[in-house]
């Protein structure tokens, strides 16, 4: 019997060609832009492709040189982006963990408004402590959180029931 895929391996394999194409080496950047930039920053640009310098030999001493990220950004945002691009670099290389990207280029446009969230619920206080209950005896704090987070999510979303 096959085992049950994880969608996230699904979709690398679909969409995965078009994000080579853009010169990503995977769908991750994407889904884990808010997390690299922050919720502000990814509201006002996105990552549209990243290039990468033509290499004269194959040199297997030869270190990696770091590509160009072309993001795109809100024109009343580009002027306050362009001050914060070292942090943006020095945050993009900190999440892969080398010196992937060197330097940035911007270009203005409209940014997809899918990243904006949608206004919380109103949790009832009652229904809070339930979920707060009861992921209370999970040792590890980032499991915690996510599932505390999820009972939120799960919570806000929900019908109101009397």
């Amino acid at each position: 019997m096959a085992r049950a895929k994880p969608l996230a391996e699904l979709i690398e394999a679909c969409i995965g060609p078009a994000f080579a194409a853009q010169g990503f080496a995977s769908t991750d950047i994407l889904a884990a832009w808010p997390e690299i930039v922050g919720e502000r920053l990814a509201r006002a640009c996105q990552p549209v492709k990243l290039e990468w310098p033509r290499q004269k030999r194959a040199d297997p001493t030869s270190r990696a040189e770091s590509g160009t990220l072309v993001v795109r950004v809100e024109g009343a945002f580009a002027l306050e982006l362009q001050h914060l691009l070292p942090v943006v670099i020095q945050r993009i290389n900190a999440h892969y963990g080398w010196a992937c990207v060197g330097r940035v280029v911007m270009k203005q446009g409209r940014v997809h408004s899918g990243l904006r969230r949608p206004a919380a619920g109103v949790i009832d206080p009652a229904r809070r402590g339930e979920v707060a209950l009861a992921v209370s005896r999970i040792e590890e704090d980032g499991l915690r959180d996510a599932l505390d987070r999820l009972g939120i999510a799960v919570l806000a979303s929900a019908p109101v029931r009397r």
